[in-house]
């Protein structure tokens, strides 16, 4: 058991610079590698991350932005169709008026006609009974006429 226990010395003491070795390069290559890989990667990290979240904010105020603008839209074409639906009201309106003005002076125009055609109506039937009268002595003398000629 001696024995073992010297040849597992032996093993121990030749394994010993060897594994300091590696430990100092273990040390060596945190210190000097793995240590500024990491800073770099959490700064890599921390940027990209505050730009991840710089786009995040920037989507989230040009939602903002667009719900607004979309608002005022609405407003604008409802301020526009009140103001279509005015005009079209006030159109109709004065269209109604003029068309009663033109109604009234249509009217006007024509109970004018119609008592001036009913002047001339009386007129022609005085003329025509007047023509009438003259006519009828016209017609009985010419047709008594010619029988006092014969007579004669």
């Amino acid at each position: 058991m001696d024995k073992l226990f010297h040849d597992l010395g032996g093993i121990v003491l030749n394994a010993l610079p060897t594994s300091i070795i590696v430990l100092i390069l273990a040390i060596f290559v945190k210190l000097f590698y793995l240590k500024p890989l990491e800073k770099v990667l959490a700064e890599r990290h921390r940027l990209t991350e505050g730009a991840r979240l710089a786009a995040q904010q920037g989507m989230h105020s040009a939602d903002a932005k667009i719900a607004d603008y979309e608002a005022a839209l609405e407003k604008a074409r409802a301020e526009i169709y009140a103001q279509q639906t005015e005009f079209l009201k006030n159109l109709h309106i004065e269209q109604t008026a003029r068309a009663q003005a033109a109604k009234a002076t249509s009217d006007a125009a024509l109970a004018s006609v119609r008592e001036s055609l009913a002047a001339e109506t009386v007129g022609a039937r005085r003329e025509l009974a007047a023509q009438s009268d003259q006519l009828a002595s016209e017609i009985a003398n010419a047709t008594l006429a010619p029988r006092e000629r014969r007579l004669s």
